[in-house]
């Protein structure tokens, strides 16, 4: 389930770091943050859709990825992301 075209446009707006980005880490994360929310959602009245699952953790540890480098190259990035996703506790 891929997200739709103004979700993901406002997204891209609301975390872009110049006017022409959409290919940042933080856009990225946050693209992948919202897809996750979503699939979250499905998975409480779909409990039985394990493929769409196993979708679900390959976007979590892509996730994770991203912001592992985002950490090593660019903490304070990193800080600024996860406040404003609410990622970390």
């Amino acid at each position: 389930m891929a997200l739709a075209a103004e979700v993901r446009s406002q997204v891209i707006n609301k975390y872009r770091t110049h006017e022409t980005d959409v290919g940042s880490p933080e856009v990225q994360v946050a693209l992948l943050s919202t897809r996750i929310q979503q699939l979250t959602e499905h998975f409480k009245t779909n409990k039985k859709d394990h493929h769409s699952r196993r979708g679900l953790l390959l976007m979590v540890a892509r996730r994770r990825r991203l912001l592992n480098y985002l950490k090593r190259h660019s903490p304070e990035r990193y800080k600024t992301l996860i406040e404003k996703l609410g990622i970390r506790r």
